[in-house]
């Protein structure tokens, strides 16, 4: 019986050993072979599976979101919309949304140091104020309303 043993596994991909028993647990990462001794034997290629894991982590996909790529991948019937082309589109469009709301972010960050805004409370009431209280505001309360419902 062969096998690289947790500890091993864990090493060569960067990960804790507990990192390999709650991808078990999740159904990311294939249940071992055990030595008659009771310890974990993984197979080689376990230590790619956690390296792709980690990977598609730093993309911004979630546990979830690997756990149903990983799925699609072992299938060989897929929808179109189930593999990595799909996602990744999918994953791209969300990123490039947070990185536009990043930027008006720090625009109106910008703006407020360079306005000298120092008290929060006396800024906002200000007509010259450079953030914009009263659409952060009514943004709010449109979320909360329709969030109501």
């Amino acid at each position: 019986m062969s096998g690289l043993r947790s500890g091993e596994v864990a090493t060569a991909a960067g990960v804790n050993p507990q990192t390999l028993r709650y991808y078990e647990r999740r159904g990311l990462l294939a249940e071992p072979q055990r030595s008659p001794g009771g310890h974990r034997l993984y197979p080689a290629e376990a230590v790619t599976v956690l390296r792709v894991i980690k990977a598609a982590q730093r993309l911004g996909f979630t546990l979830e979101e690997v756990a149903d790529l990983l799925e699609a991948g072992r299938r060989r019937h897929r929808r179109a919309d189930a593999g990595l082309q799909a996602r990744a589109r999918a994953k791209l469009a969300e990123v490039e949304a947070k990185i536009a709301d990043l930027q008006i972010i720090a625009g109106n960050l910008r703006a407020a140091t360079d306005a000298g805004c120092d008290d929060l409370i006396s800024c906002a009431g200000q007509p010259c104020c450079p953030i914009p209280f009263a659409t952060i505001a009514t943004i709010a309360a449109g979320a909360a309303d329709t969030d109501s419902r």
